[in-house]
């Protein structure tokens, strides 16, 4: 029996339940046992104000680990980009959606003074950058909380991931995908990780099967370049890479926080890795460098 290790929400649970279809799929038989994480019992606070890498990682791996689950099912944006030693990444399943999504109005109606909830660094600098006067609220909780609250009037429109909607079956409350040159997304959105311990076992033989070659390298391209940056998954910092026929393209963005400043970039190469490192080593020389440091310091 192989134990599966998820956070307890909705999003999180149907995110295990898949990958324990899967694994039936492939003749073995799984549970899934819930783990609460760090970044779930803070809930009153920005995510952006609390600190630390792996506030949704770090109680599961510690599990993984101690042994006491044998595979961890995650959001891959809420994955550090560094494992801790003995962990490793064993599948990458095909990609989601990785755009965000507006509900409650499109991008054009968006009007000074409105309430757009979102607890996201990323996503309110990129509201705020285009121009309109927004007031930025902050909104944590699982998704069917924050539809709640924009039901009751909270906000007059929140951001939350395409991907996640999709997979709980509310897509159709998404009133627009975000276009990417308007709202970069995060580094590994739409994508889920397995994590299991490198050590050779039946987990990490079964978790292997359900790697996806594609989502792979446009994941590793976009986790390089935010090693490169040395951001966690609370940065304003976006990247989304596409494969193509030649290897990998990637776009990415570092955005002040109160979005009066931009740096962007884009490359393309054979090597997912290399053009992570490389683009993220641009967008510092351009003044991201400049952006993050005051973010780190704040």
């Amino acid at each position: 029996m192989i134990v599966i290790g998820s956070r307890g929400s909705q999003l999180a649970l149907w995110q295990a339940r898949h990958i324990q279809a899967c694994l039936k799929e492939l003749g073995a038989e799984a549970r899934i046992e819930i783990i609460k994480t760090s970044g779930d019992r803070i809930q009153d606070v920005p995510l952006s104000k609390v600190g630390g890498k792996g506030l949704f990682t770090k109680e599961i791996e510690e599990a993984l680990l101690d042994g006491s689950i044998d595979l961890a099912v995650h959001s891959m944006k809420d994955v550090p980009t560094e494992l801790p030693a003995g962990l490793i990444l064993s599948a990458i399943p095909e990609r989601e959606e990785p755009r965000d999504a507006l509900i409650g109005a499109r991008v054009s109606e968006l009007r000074a003074g409105m309430k757009i909830g979102t607890s996201s660094l990323r996503r309110s600098s990129q509201l705020l950058a285009l121009g309109r006067g927004l007031s930025i609220e902050m909104l944590r909780g699982n998704v069917d909380t924050r539809l709640r609250k924009l039901d009751e009037g909270q906000y007059g429109a929140i951001v939350l991931a395409a991907a996640g909607l999709r997979r709980l079956g509310w897509a159709e409350r998404i009133t627009e995908l975000i276009p990417q040159d308007v709202m970069c997304p995060a580094v590994g959105q739409g994508a889920l990780a397995i994590e299991t311990r490198d050590d050779g076992g039946l987990a990490q033989e079964l978790a292997r099967k359900l790697d996806h070659v594609a989502t792979r390298a446009a994941v590793t391209a976009e986790r390089a370049l935010l090693l490169v940056l040395g951001g966690g998954c609370q940065v304003p910092v976006g990247a989304h890479a596409t494969v193509t026929a030649d290897g990998v393209r990637l776009v990415a963005i570092v955005a002040r926080p109160d979005g009066a400043e931009i740096v962007r970039g884009e490359l393309a190469g054979r090597d997912p890795k290399h053009v992570g490192e490389t683009l993220g080593r641009t967008l510092l020389d351009d003044g991201a460098d400049v952006i993050l440091s005051e973010v780190y310091g704040a």
